[in-house]
């Protein structure tokens, strides 16, 4: 994965529609921050491989286009998840704050890629996104995990969730301690809760499809 140079001409065009959209947003939920972050604006799988080129917007570009149906059908929102679980084989998720833009949904820790994930040559670092995620969002660190070999992709739409799987040195509630822990030092945590999850039963609503998908995948042994 790379980032391209073009800027998203489809989001310039539409600027005024975006600031207002974002406007509306940002007086709802004052803690909203218009960062950079990267959309896929082409992509190709070839024998298990996934390669592509990401372009650079804004968030408020992001969020319009999120909010309005993605009226761009080239575009993709492919970011990086890390599918963090226990020694004993549960599943912990976060349940982002009320402050932050997905309030009351359950998510493995992830964002959107952002500049920060570029690297002196240009590839795009999903590794080091994942990593970065998991630290701002749990506290955990590289050396609280291991990372499991590969990715698994979930396609829906004009979402791709590019799953890290990633197993703690704790079992699932030791795991969903600690993280709470971290999250009551927090002056303004992106979580305010932690859900485990163990098996179907344990898949909500609140989980977003693709992460509905996965966790299916996983328990049906059609993927690790």
């Amino acid at each position: 994965m790379v980032r391209e140079a073009e800027p998203w001409a489809f989001a310039e065009v539409n600027r005024p529609a975006i600031d207002a959209h974002f406007a509306a947003l940002k007086a709802e939920k004052p803690g909203l921050w218009n960062g950079r972050v990267l959309l896929l604006a082409r992509h190709e799988v070839t024998d298990g491989v996934m390669r592509g080129a990401y372009r650079e917007t804004d968030f408020a570009s992001f969020m319009w286009w999120r909010d309005t149906g993605f009226p761009d059908p080239i575009m993709r929102n492919a970011f990086a998840m890390g599918a963090l679980r226990g020694t004993d084989g549960g599943f912990v998720l976060g349940r982002m704050a009320g402050w932050t833009a997905n309030a009351g949904r359950v998510y493995f820790a992830a964002g959107t890629p952002d500049p920060e994930d570029v690297t002196a040559t240009g590839a795009v670092d999903l590794d080091g996104s994942v990593m970065r995620e998991l630290a701002e969002e749990t506290g955990l660190g590289a050396g609280d995990v291991t990372a499991a070999p590969g990715w698994q992709a979930v396609f829906i739409g004009p979402r791709i969730a590019l799953m890290r799987p990633l197993v703690a040195q704790l079992d699932a509630v030791e795991l969903a301690e600690r993280i709470r822990a971290h999250l009551a030092r927090e002056e303004r945590p992106e979580l305010d809760d932690v859900v485990i999850a163990r098996g179907p039963q344990d898949i909500s609503e609140a989980m977003p499809p693709f992460i509905r998908a996965y966790l299916t995948a996983v328990w049906g042994g059609l993927t690790d």
